[in-house]
């Protein structure tokens, strides 16, 4: 056997060489990749589902329009669901609320015990089910959404299937309790009401995404599921799905058609 030498010396040198600097350059590059993912993780980017904004209002009630005005200055922003309750416990002041229904005050009452508020008012927005602004203006309101974003846990998905009669809810981890799947129906936009009696008598109340049906579609028990969907009578309104903890009444997805 000849010894290793010449050319084959060569070719031996410059590939042990190559080897070395390519290790050496792992390793001197390796703690720069890492950085920039460690700091991501820390910023958590905005997870792609809405911050739900549930304002909770009614005609009747003096301090509610500027509280309308600033949802309604969040609504059009990405990454936000705001929807309007109109609730009816004003009425008995001489104005009937034209949009409240009294499955939405009890919606709200649900809220009471799981935010561990004293009593129900308004106006009040609860943001994802998890916090509460009374009477909120809109830099707070602002604020809150921002948090909110920054603030998640990877959610089940929402799928609504072609045929459009029914909704898939993904896997995911169930809360404490149980949850389940609602799909709130509201007319999308801004609608004004001039209120002709009560507190807000001659005023012009303006309203964003004011629902219009709340109906509980069933159990979500942490396994894909699918869920008929509720038929709508007016073409122009839209549906929301909404993931929510039955007790904590935190809302961990959510989604729109």
């Amino acid at each position: 056997m000849k010894p290793w030498g010449g050319a084959n010396a060569n070719v031996l040198a410059r590939t042990v060489t190559v080897g070395v600097a390519a290790t050496l350059g792992l390793l001197l590059v390796a703690p720069s990749i890492a950085q920039p993912t460690a700091a991501r993780r820390v910023a958590r980017q905005p997870a792609a589902e809405p911050v739900v904004v549930e304002l909770f209002t009614a005609q009747g009630c003096p301090g509610c329009p500027e509280a309308n005005r600033a949802v309604e200055a969040v609504a059009d922003e990405p990454g936000v669901l705001a929807l309007t309750y109109a609730v009816d416990y004003w009425d008995y002041l001489g104005w009937p609320d034209t949009f409240a229904r009294p499955e939405f005050a009890q919606r709200q009452n649900a809220y009471r015990s799981a935010l561990r508020v004293r009593n129900v008012y308004t106006p009040q927005v609860v943001i994802d089910g998890a916090r509460q602004l009374p009477g909120p203006a809109t830099p707070a309101l602002q604020q809150a959404v921002t948090d909110a974003q920054t603030d998640r846990a990877p959610p089940p998905e929402i799928e609504f299937r072609e045929t459009g009669d029914r909704v898939g809810v993904g896997s995911g981890r169930v809360p404490h309790g149980g949850a389940d799947v609602w799909a709130v129906t509201y007319t999308p936009g801004a609608q004004t009401v001039t209120v002709s009696g009560g507190d807000n008598r001659g005023q012009s109340v303006r309203h964003v995404n004011v629902v219009r049906g709340l109906t509980k579609l069933g159990a979500w028990n942490g396994r894909p599921a699918l869920y008929p969907l509720p038929r709508s009578a007016n073409a122009n309104e839209a549906v929301a799905i909404l993931v929510q903890g039955r007790e904590n009444r935190r809302i961990i997805s959510a989604a729109t058609r």
